[in-house]
């Protein structure tokens, strides 16, 4: 046994984290029939995938999320795939080495806290965007509604009460940093829900307006060209 498992989970480090995770859910697979060594390396593969998805959220979905703000904003120098790549690399790697909570090194954690609640918002979002694209298609959104709602409550809730917990909350930590980040979500958040609900009764099989024809002269150098069969 490599950590106290009578000890809170806030007095873990990430080593500790990473080896209770690893090892829970290989006790989980056991009560399917999957050998506990066997689930260990199962899961310890996630772990490296997952870690994988980050540094290509990192770096690939933010360089395209800073072409587009670029091209909007008509900053050209940043529309170019390698500043925007380098620029992306460079908040990253600013960050990682920020003074964190554990030194210099872990500024990646600062705003930890704030990951889980966020990503299950985002798939709150993801479940929206599928109910209306079928309630654009005279198709049964029951089955969408009951998980989306579900996705858009709790974390929202699970966000508030760390950020107003009387007893631990980020407020009553005077983590302003964590609290500001948690409002912008949860407001962006209201904002997303209220026009949904305003535009939800407007669409029922309005399909969506059709996006102009790509001009080949705007399609990035990193993408494969259109052809007419589709390849």
């Amino acid at each position: 046994q490599r950590y106290d498992v009578n000890q809170g989970w806030s007095k873990f480090r990430l080593k500790q984290m990473i080896e209770a995770f690893v090892e829970g859910g290989a006790n989980f697979l056991t009560a399917i029939g999957v050998p506990l060594q066997l689930g260990v390396s199962l899961v310890a593969v996630l772990v490296a995938c997952f870690a994988a998805t980050t540094l290509d959220t990192a770096t690939r979905l933010q360089r395209y999320v800073i072409q587009e703000l670029a091209g909007s904003l008509k900053i050209t120098p940043l529309t170019n795939k390698y500043a925007a790549t380098g620029l992306a690399v460079g908040l990253g790697g600013l960050v990682a080495m920020l003074p964190g909570p554990a030194g210099p090194g872990s500024g990646g954690l600062i705003l930890w806290p704030l990951f889980g609640a966020v990503n299950q918002l985002l798939a709150g979002l993801a479940f929206m965007v599928t109910a209306f694209y079928l309630w654009r298609r005279n198709k049964p959104v029951f089955f969408i509604l009951i998980p989306m709602t579900v996705m858009l409550i709790m974390p929202a809730w699970a966000m508030l009460w760390q950020m107003f917990n009387p007893e631990s909350g980020w407020l009553m930590q005077k983590n302003y940093l964590l609290v500001g980040f948690g409002a912008v979500v949860l407001a962006l958040q209201a904002w997303m829900v209220v026009e949904g609900l305003l535009l939800f009764p407007r669409v029922r099989g309005i399909l969506e307006q059709r996006l102009p024809p790509l001009n080949r002269q705007q399609v990035p150098n990193d993408l494969p060209a259109l052809t007419s069969d589709g390849g």
